[in-house]
């Protein structure tokens, strides 16, 4: 378990390959690693994927903070955010969003996505902070994964032994067994898609 609010980048690391061996820390790859352990809960009625008023904000919000905490988040959660570049190298300035919504967070590795075509070649920078959970702790991250102006975030605990993926439309949750998965899409059967897959 990490047990600092600054997490060391290489124990987070050692810790991120104990509990999920099969997958980087790409969020958009969790659910095609853990199917059997994947359930993805729709964040708007009618599964509209863009909320549009102050109101609509309020029933992402409130359904995004309840799955949490129904999984247990606090007393403090890792908030795992992500920058793109197109070099493996850090550069100074952050992309601005990112820093606005996770000000603390430190570069915890970079995660190279097909290294071996170079017109592909894309160099996520990950970065970390530990949170005190607190009520509306996430509210601006949130919002703006909810506008489409972040992507690949995710917020565990200190022992990584569940995953949030918060997106545009709702959010993707791994759990340490099929049960727990199972229990937990029963209880918000209500926010689930009415898709086949699940999606």
């Amino acid at each position: 378990m990490i047990s600092s609010r600054y997490p060391r980048p290489q124990a987070l690391t050692d810790l991120w390959e104990q509990q999920w061996p099969e997958c980087p820390p790409m969020a958009y790859l969790l659910r095609s690693h853990y199917p059997d352990r994947w359930v993805r809960f729709h964040s708007l009625p009618g599964s509209k994927r863009y909320p549009e008023n102050e109101d609509e904000y309020g029933t992402v919000l409130e359904r995004h903070y309840t799955v949490l905490d129904q999984l247990g988040a606090g007393p403090l959660v890792l908030v795992i955010t992500t920058e793109w570049t197109d070099t493996e190298e850090l550069t100074p300035q952050r992309w601005p969003r990112r820093a606005e919504v996770a000000p603390r967070a430190h570069h915890w590795r970079t995660f190279v996505e097909d290294p071996e075509d170079p017109e592909y070649r894309t160099c996520h920078q990950l970065y970390v902070e530990a949170l005190q959970w607190t009520p509306h702790c996430v509210d601006g991250l949130l919002r703006a994964v909810a506008d489409d102006e972040l992507a690949n975030v995710m917020v565990a605990p200190l022992d990584l032994r569940w995953l949030y993926h918060p997106y545009d439309g709702g959010a993707d949750v791994v759990l340490p067994t099929r049960e727990q998965r199972d229990e937990l899409k029963h209880r918000y059967r209500d926010w689930l898609s009415d898709h086949p897959s699940g999606l």
